[in-house]
């Protein structure tokens, strides 16, 4: 049910924001505190201001209020997200070929789930990953969770 009623929400939102120049991340949808949580983390290629956050909290409200897509009461969250940000889409990861990610799978590859190292390449669906020991191929489809691993000491 919450699946397919994101994927109702990508496909109502995604057109706005992209028009507003504005990528859409990521949403979740979660009960929190008593409360029924709609988050979508929204970003830029310059990154993301607050003033955008509210641009896009506004916009996106109203639409939902209008579509009757939730049917209850809900608090709206628009974020940035964030430094180790979610890696979704093929686009994602084409983005970030080259720097270093970390990789969940959904069943075992090679006797583990967990994955760290920098992302060679992305070809026909697969993810090529250097791991510093050993070069792993991960297929896509078999990505639970996916983000990129923001490196501080490199940085300045």
């Amino acid at each position: 049910m919450t699946e397919f009623l994101l994927e109702e929400i990508e496909a109502l939102v995604e057109p706005v924001l992209d028009e507003m120049g504005i990528e859409l991340v990521d949403l979740e949808y979660f009960s929190g505190h008593g409360r029924q949580v709609l988050r979508i983390y929204a970003d830029r290629p310059t990154g993301i201001t607050l003033d955008d956050c509210a641009m896009v909290s506004r916009e996106i409200g109203h639409l939902l209020d209008v579509s009757d897509l939730l049917q209850h009461q809900y608090v709206l969250e628009v974020s940035s997200p964030g430094l180790n940000r979610p890696l979704k889409r093929e686009k994602d990861f084409f983005r970030v070929v080259g720097q270093q990610i970390k990789v969940q799978t959904t069943a075992p590859l090679k006797g583990r789930s967990n994955f760290s190292g920098v992302l060679q390449s992305v070809e026909n669906g697969m993810l090529k990953i250097d791991l510093g020991d050993a070069v792993v191929q991960i297929p896509a489809k078999s990505i639970r969770k996916a983000n990129l691993v923001f490196d501080f000491h490199n940085q300045g």
